[in-house]
């Protein structure tokens, strides 16, 4: 097949849908478009946080698994133009595709909560986050030591990268106060912006239990606007009454926000939210049947994880195939995703669901129940279905 698929993003999506696109019987042509260098692995960085791990576990060349036969672009798109079937790189060179497929992920938007920026990371400011590579370590150097006072964790309001991940690094940080024997000296509170601690029913009353059991403090419809990281003060907005309200903190963990890379929110490619609008059973464009979209820049509505791409991409490569013979799309995606949610060091209740938030569970037990052959399938287990299975293209 002499036809050519263009793969905006080597992350996680695009790497996995090149390889599978690579691996059928009658491979198009594959182009990669990914500045990086490096690639990460970034559902390990709450465990990074919290002192299980360095960071640099999560860290490869990128270019070990760009799959032979691809074509790697190491530059930035800069628009497209679907009406053309080309993208223009942001050193002004532009790219034909008879396919593209959208996977570029998220962008971090630090600079929308004033403060954040220019403290979180830096030594003394008790401002960290776990999602960067370059702060993932300050949140272990914070709560490592951290003595008395307020620990603060905000799960921001809006779209982000795996809904339980501010969760998660509050119950670790919990449950490492209370190995050392500071539950008395360090208040925990997590604060978030919406209604409930978790969207799928079966796991809601687990979770709060774990709370109760650290004694967690748990404000919800509360969203984080500002910091004044000179006086260890952020400023939160009630969201069902629109008043403001400061706490003082020793350490704040931040969730910021997060959106669609900029170059796809101006695009024609976009809805008005700034996703690339596909249809949410096939991956396939609303507008612009040539192109398919997935992973977390995409308007899939599930969450943005990993899991919910390992489920994502056969789909899309089987519609993509399909679309290059002149057959209409045929494989359908029901929403599954997965949250593995880490209640403590050695604990685990894995989540799994759909679009309708059914459970979806692997396993022929009660996957709501914390387990420790849980906690170790996300520590040890699936970074090497990663690596070694998910981005050489292997369905599992």
């Amino acid at each position: 097949m002499n036809q050519k698929v263009v793969i905006v993003g080597g992350g996680t999506a695009g790497l996995t849908v090149a390889s599978m696109l690579l691996a059928t019987d009658d491979p198009p042509r594959v182009t990669i478009v990914e500045p990086s260098e490096k690639h990460y692995y970034q559902p390990i960085w709450t465990l990074v946080g919290a002192g299980v791990f360095d960071k640099e576990i999560s860290e490869r060349p990128e270019a070990d698994y760009i799959p032979s036969g691809a074509e790697w672009i190491k530059d930035y798109v800069e628009s497209f133009e679907p009406e053309e079937n080309k993208l223009t790189l942001r050193n002004g060179t532009r790219v034909e595709y008879d396919v593209l497929v959208v996977a570029a992920g998220l962008q971090i938007d630090w600079e929308k909560v004033p403060g954040l920026k220019e403290s979180v990371g830096k030594p003394g400011s008790g401002v960290c986050s776990n999602y960067s590579y370059e702060t993932v370590e300050s949140t272990w150097d914070t709560l490592k030591d951290l003595k008395k006072g307020v620990a603060l964790f905000t799960h921001s309001a809006g779209i982000i990268k795996c809904g339980g991940a501010p969760m998660k690094i509050a119950f670790l940080a919990a449950d490492y106060l209370r190995k050392k024997g500071l539950s008395d000296q360090v208040e925990v509170k997590y604060i978030k912006g919406g209604k409930k601690i978790f969207g799928v029913d079966k796991y809601i009353d687990p979770l709060n239990k774990v709370v109760d059991r650290y004694g967690i403090q748990v404000d919800y419809q509360r969203d984080l606007l500002r910091l004044h990281p000179e006086k260890k003060e952020a400023v939160f907005v009630n969201l069902e009454s629109g008043e403001e309200y400061i706490e003082s903190y020793d350490m704040i963990h931040v969730t910021p926000y997060q959106s669609a890379p900029d170059f796809i929110k101006k695009s024609p490619l976009a809805n008005e939210g700034g996703w690339v609008e596909v249809d949410k059973y096939t991956t396939q464009h609303m507008r612009f049947a040539n192109v398919f979209s997935l992973g977390d820049c995409s308007s899939l509505p599930t969450s943005k994880t990993g899991a919910a791409i390992r489920k994502q991409a056969p789909v899309t490569v089987g519609n993509i195939m399909s679309f290059l013979g002149g057959k209409k799309s045929k494989e359908k995606y029901d929403g599954y995703t997965s949250c593995p949610l880490v209640t403590g060091y050695g604990k685990l209740i894995l989540a799994e669901f759909d679009y309708d938030n059914n459970p979806m569970e692997s396993f022929p037990f009660d996957q709501a129940k914390e387990r420790y052959s849980m906690y170790a399938l996300k520590a040890y287990g699936l970074p090497q279905m990663y690596w070694n299975g998910m981005l050489r293209g292997r369905k599992f």
